[in-house]
């Protein structure tokens, strides 16, 4: 499964959607998604990769996470990251 699949994965079993409803244009705040669900998405994925996504919840914007493609970017942008370590 790829990166993109699986955080379409997480996302739609964060959202309460079936997994194919979620498309990696999908505009999340149109779809329902608020801070607390980018934390908890955030952390989820941190977990399963074992990668820290640059985010700071204090001064969270929804902007990082517009779309699915934003969220899968920002996790192929840390896996990336923790290989070059």
């Amino acid at each position: 499964m790829s990166t993109a699949d699986q955080v379409m994965t997480i996302i739609a079993k964060q959202l309460k959607r079936d997994p194919s409803s979620v498309t990696l244009d999908l505009d999340l705040q149109e779809a329902g998604f608020e801070s607390l669900d980018v934390i908890e998405t955030v952390f989820e994925i941190e977990d399963q990769w074992d990668i820290d996504i640059n985010f700071n919840a204090n001064t969270a914007s929804m902007e990082q996470f517009r779309t699915v493609a934003d969220v899968v970017r920002l996790v192929d942008e840390a896996i990336a990251a923790k290989g070059a370590v």
